[in-house]
């Protein structure tokens, strides 16, 4: 996926999540334990607005930064419509090379453009939930996401109780086949076919909710130690 697509996938996720939270704010989010829909939309109408200060250069690292005050509830969906416009606008210009600074490794506008489209992919399910018709996210969007998360969301250090043959994840719709492994202390992830000490098998936005920890693994197929599957989800960062 490129800046264009992410950019697209930003919009039309965020219009979806504003959406369907119209009319249904006070509703529980099922996978956000304790959260509303409005609380969802203030979440993530504030990251957008975080993110933007970053990827425009207004800020150059959190320090210093104040929230916004969010509108009442009310108007909640078309504040996240302003907010998300506002932030693709900015990113679809960006060259995704440019220096930017983040929490993760990777520190340049492709990493913001990039987690955006999947933050909001990740939300927008969680508004769909809410309102009880949730959807697959795209399988080309899924499959990102699951580059994403295996690449920068692990611990900083690996369990000792991390499976010692490693995780293979293999998703049925589209060309995505990773294995997880431990060596020497740090974390090899290679996108290859493979085999591990367990093996899940899914469509990668079946996988991708898995990972989240946004739904269980009862769609997917299990092959190998299913006991191991605890040690290899916790231990991804998702704070």
């Amino acid at each position: 996926m490129d800046r264009t697509d992410y950019a697209s996938a930003l919009r039309e996720g965020g219009a979806r999540l504003a959406e369907t939270a119209e009319g249904r704010l006070d509703l529980p989010v099922p996978s956000c334990p304790g959260w509303t829909v409005a609380d969802l939309l203030r979440h993530t109408g504030e990251v957008y607005y975080f993110w933007r200060l970053i990827a425009s250069g207004e800020l150059a690292d959190p320090e210093g930064y104040r929230e916004p005050e969010p509108p009442r509830d009310e108007l909640l969906p078309a504040w996240l419509g302003e907010q998300c416009e506002e932030l693709a606008a900015v990113l679809e210009r960006l060259d995704p090379d440019e220096p930017r600074w983040s929490w993760s490794s990777r520190k340049d506008a492709g990493f913001v453009q990039r987690r955006m489209a999947q933050e909001t992919a990740v939300h927008g399910w969680d508004a769909l939930l809410a309102a009880g018709r949730p959807e697959p996210i795209g399988t080309e969007l899924a499959l990102d996401g699951i580059d994403e998360f295996l690449e920068l969301f692990h611990d900083a250090v690996p369990p000792a109780d991390f499976p010692a043959g490693g995780v293979h994840l293999h998703a049925t719709d589209g060309a995505g086949e990773w294995t997880v492994r431990v060596a020497g202390g740090r974390w090899l992830v290679a996108r290859e076919h493979g085999k591990g000490a367990v093996a899940v098998r899914g469509a990668a936005s079946d996988l991708l909710l898995w990972l989240w920890c946004r739904a269980g693994a009862e769609p997917l197929e299990v092959f190998g130690d299913a006991a191991l599957l605890d040690a290899f989800l916790n231990s991804f960062d998702r704070d």
